[in-house]
């Protein structure tokens, strides 16, 4: 199942995404059990993460509950600010309580380890966990993660967590979630912002096989979340309000 939600604006996708998120965390967690989120960076997402800690003060939502995990990440010392989980946890961190054992960050460039040895350990770490929700943003190339189209990234793999070299985009070093791994969420969910990608939302939306975006989808659902620059190639039709 597909659904795309369009909204006017960023900050009214974030209200909107983060509504949505709550809502879902709520009913994974109505049997008791702890709900599994794989994060995605960037500013959006951000945004999202930020609404999202105003409205669980007074909810039914168990943030002890949810265990955080991360679609990819730039493979640079831990403080370092273009890394996506330092800004992402500063956010959720600062609105709501997060367990430490339940927050898996992947690995920074602080030791010895190289990044293809960093997303083993990550590998190891992720296991055959299965993501009732993988946020993912998209980029104006469509790339999702640090999958990046017609680069090595996109390659076929066996492996669940990769390690990236030569990205097309700084920094080079990065560790990512696979196509597989992304590909075995429950729920995928997609929150693209921007007129400079609307070229590539219209392609991954047809499932353009060469698009990275438009090959990643979930088991059961993918739903787009999308501000009205970034659906300009779309049809009114196939967007929900």
């Amino acid at each position: 199942m597909t659904a795309i939600h369009r909204y006017a604006d960023p900050p009214s996708l974030a209200a909107g995404a983060a509504r949505r998120l709550l809502q879902r965390l709520i009913q994974l967690q109505a049997d008791g059990r702890v709900a599994q989120l794989c994060l995605t960076g960037g500013r959006i997402a951000n945004r999202v993460y930020a609404e999202l800690g105003t409205l669980i003060e007074g909810s039914d939502l168990d943030p002890g509950r949810l265990e955080l995990w991360w679609g990819d990440e730039r493979f640079l010392p831990t403080d370092d600010p273009l890394r996506n989980a330092g800004p992402t946890l500063v956010v959720m961190a600062g609105r709501f309580p997060l367990d430490p054992a339940r927050t898996h960050p992947m690995p920074a460039a602080d030791g010895l380890a190289d990044n293809g040895a960093s997303a083993a350990t990550y590998a190891k770490e992720l296991d055959d966990v299965v993501f009732d929700i993988c946020l993912l943003g998209m980029g104006e190339d469509g790339h999702v993660a640090s999958i990046f189209p017609g680069h090595p990234s996109f390659d076929a793999t066996t492996q669940s967590v990769i390690a990236v070299n030569d990205a097309p985009k700084e920094p080079p070093q990065r560790i990512s979630l696979s196509m597989p791994a992304i590909n075995r969420s429950t729920e995928v969910w997609f929150l693209v912002s921007g007129e400079e990608k609307a070229r590539s939302l219209a392609l991954a939306v047809a499932g353009d096989p060469q698009t990275p975006a438009g090959v990643a989808r979930g088991v059961e659902e993918t739903v787009w979340f999308v501000d009205e620059d970034a659906a300009a190639g779309l049809d009114y039709y196939r967007c929900s309000f």
